[in-house]
């Protein structure tokens, strides 16, 4: 018996509606669908039952495996469906030769066979943690296909190899079936999709613009607000790979879209620390509100203008200008400076520091602008089609090793623990319950809460096996034509796939429409007997309890020892971006924290805890501190600056290669050079070094903040938790 993950990665699972929706009634999915949910539940029905009636017709053994197939493989956008499928064949050719491959060498060897077949199911379920979007899902397929197709052959060992290519054919018609139904209702695809990516980013950017425009405004609230946008990014990140998949032959406009979104993660952290200045600098100068007040106004702008026809040409222009503004603010204050230098008058040397404040804060908006028009630029770059582009550009995620050491065990100690249960009892449909538990395993060992994932999976089960009662005992028996056999299953799945569209029922819609073809079991020749069906119903069903009580009780998940593990990551994160060689690189460092945020909020639910919340304050600090690091190498490496400056600024990066967040060291370290550097600032003659030490000021300002203010999250010694 055959089931898969049909609902696509759950890591960007994001609820459909809001509190006061109708997505919050009872039975709203089904009573008041969307014409988006109905039109999937209809399609993928009519090619669910395409493929049965295929299947039956060319009178193949398990034809109930063809229309389960195409519940796998649907989607909610083509693209999605397309890669699922191009994965899924990956994964089925690695299990089709893995299977044949243990049956060969193990044949008649029980003890040998299932704890090898666990030590290859628990490998990819560990890989299948290491990687994004479907190329996880193939390795965990790999996994759990070669225990379908070797487990199915052990009554008849010797017919493996024609188990393993009955299996292959049911894939390729669903994949067939699917795609041939979607594609008929995706009309003029390539541009829907490059028009989906646009308004994502477009949203994106207009979002964020609003933020900071926000947080120059000093509104309180906009911290908050922008943490909250971190995580639609990575959603936003994984959902352009299927646009790409969409517009067929194309360039590298989803590079340029993820170098985008990458821009406009680095612009929200510019705000952020462009607030932590507004802080600590003096800030009641009327040429900086004045400057203040006209990006503010630009920002809030951005939104209406990428919306309007106006072309981005004229934005660019317009924020060049902005940027030419602050170029200016600041030599008018060194040139003010240099007057004051030489004026005999004592009551001018207090004008000084302030000349150095506003230029901090000019060169900081600066700098936040400079992101924005490179956001803008991958945003405009990623609309057309450019001719000898050759630029490439990947998000890196947020790796846990020991995680995906867990959901390694966990399937190992499952399917071994399962065999034995076979082993002990001969129960006659264990082989049928060894396979659900490979399966459920496999798919859900890499959930970042597979307990929670597979308990709903199972409720989905039990509703599929009381359908089917009603479709074997009372429906089928009666049913003498295709004809009447697609209509008496038309209804139940189309309610399926209308719950496929719902968050709140999608996990459960995963099992019902993809048991619900195993349990009805179709056939040409008579229909499944009552005996029958208690028997194989049982077996699945207790599969996957069998395998729920595993993720509860073998390393189960826990989410403080997730948020530890994190928060020491960050720490060693932290420690390699002072020191690395070669220096990492600031998109990496984006990918791996913004990642890492939203885990934080998926695992945070509709109300965050104090400790979640100041978790996720200390991950966006400690993403905000990385970026300064990183600014901080890149100006060391121009060499543009005084040896007494520069050794200042290395006692940091060396206090942060051996930061452990206990003593404040490097904060204190952070505060000193800072001090310093404004002193040596003062007296430098030359222009461009005195550009330079003041923005080293700055990022120096930021780093000794954010080390102070979250000195309890960054001491990765102990648990966290807010008081």
């Amino acid at each position: 018996m055959f089931i898969l993950d049909r609902i696509g990665p759950l890591r960007n699972f994001r609820p459909l509606h809001r509190p006061g929706e109708r997505g919050k009634l009872p039975f709203a999915w089904l009573i008041s669908p969307t014409p988006a949910a109905i039109g999937f539940a209809v399609r993928t029905t009519a090619a669910a039952l395409l493929a049965l009636v295929i299947a039956l017709w060319m009178e193949l053994d398990d034809p109930q495996w063809a229309a389960m197939t195409v519940w796998i493989v649907a989607q909610g956008s083509r693209g999605e469906s397309l890669s699922k499928a191009r994965w899924r064949l990956v994964g089925t050719a690695i299990g089709v030769i893995m299977s044949i491959t243990l049956i060969s060498a193990f044949n008649q060897n029980a003890w040998l066979f299932f704890p090898i077949l666990s030590i290859w199911v628990g490998t990819c379920c560990t890989l299948a943690t290491l990687v994004r979007n479907f190329r996880s899902y193939a390795l965990v397929l790999a996994g759990y296909t070669t225990a379908i197709i070797a487990i199915g052959a052990i009554p008849h060992p010797e017919n493996v190899f024609m188990t393993a290519m009955s299996r292959a054919s049911y894939i390729v018609l669903g994949i067939v079936c699917e795609g041939t139904l979607a594609g008929l209702f995706a009309y003029n695809l390539a541009e829907t999709a490059r028009r989906n990516m646009r308004d994502k980013l477009r949203t994106a950017l207009s979002n964020v613009s609003t933020s900071v425009s926000s947080l120059l405004a000093g509104d309180e609230e906009a911290l908050v607000r922008s943490r909250a946008m971190f995580g639609p990014l990575i959603s936003i990140n994984d959902q352009i790979e299927f646009s790409e998949v969409e517009m067929g032959p194309h360039g590298h406009e989803g590079d340029h879209a993820r170098a985008a979104l990458a821009a406009v993660s680095v612009l929200l952290s510019r705000g952020l620390g462009m607030a932590v200045r507004l802080q600590y600098v003096q800030t009641d100068q009327p040429a900086f509100r004045e400057t203040a007040a006209h990006v503010s106004e630009f920002l809030t702008s951005v939104a209406n203008r990428l919306d309007s026809d106006e072309s981005v040409q004229e934005l660019l222009h317009d924020l060049q200008l902005l940027r030419a503004e602050c170029h200016q603010r600041v030599v008018d204050a060194l040139s003010q400076e240099i007057d004051t230098a030489f004026d005999d008058n004592p009551a001018n040397d207090t004008d000084i520091p302030a000349l150095l404040d506003g230029r901090i804060l000019h060169n900081a908006l600066d700098e936040l602008l400079g992101e924005l028009e490179q956001a803008i630029r991958e945003y405009d770059a990623s609309q057309h089609f450019i001719r000898g582009d050759h630029f490439h550009f990947r998000l890196q995620a947020h790796v846990d090793k020991r995680e995906a050491v867990y959901n390694g065990v966990r399937a190992m100690v499952a399917i071994t623990a399962a065999g034995l249960v076979w082993e002990c009892t001969a129960w006659p449909a264990g082989l049928g319950f060894i396979t659900f538990v490979a399966i459920v395993c496999g798919l859900f060992a890499t959930r970042e809460n597979p307990v929670v994932a597979s308990s709903q999976f199972m409720v989905g089960g039990i509703w599929a096996a009381v359908v089917s009662f009603f479709l074997v005992f009372l429906v089928l028996p009666t049913q003498a034509d295709y004809e009447m056999l697609v209509g008496s299953l038309a209804l139940p799945m189309i309610a399926g796939g209308l719950a496929a569209r719902n968050a709140g029922t999608a996990l459960h819609s995963a099992a019902y429409t993809l048991l619900l073809p195993n349990f009805v079991h179709p056939l040409n020749q008579g229909r499944q007997n009552e005996i029958g069906w208690f028997n194989s119903t049982a077996a699945v069903l207790l599969g996957v309890f069998f395998a729920v009580l595993i993720f509860r009780a073998v390393l189960p998940f826990n989410n403080n020892a997730e948020r530890w593990r994190m928060r020491r990551t960050m720490l060693h994160d932290l420690r390699t971006l002072a020191s690395a060689e070669p220096m990492p690189e600031t998109r990496d460092w984006i990918g791996r924290n913004i990642d890492r945020f939203a885990r934080l909020i998926r695992h945070a639910g509709p109300t965050p805890s104090p400790t979640i919340e100041g978790c996720l304050q200390g991950t966006l600090a400690a993403m905000t501190i990385g970026l300064n690091i990183i600014r901080l190498r890149t100006l060391l490496k121009r060499n543009q600056i005084p040896p007494a400056a520069k050794r200042a600024i290395e006692i940091v990066m060396k206090r942060m290669s051996h930061f452990t967040g206990k003593y404040g060291h490097t904060a204190h370290a952070a505060r000193v050079a800072t001090s310093a550097l404004r002193r040596m600032e003062a007296m430098e003659p030359n222009i461009s070094t005195r550009i330079e030490l003041t923005r080293a000021i700055a990022y120096l300002i930021v780093v000794s903040h954010e080390l102070d203010a979250n000195a309890v999250f960054l001491d990765a010694s102990k648990p966290y938790r807010a008081v």
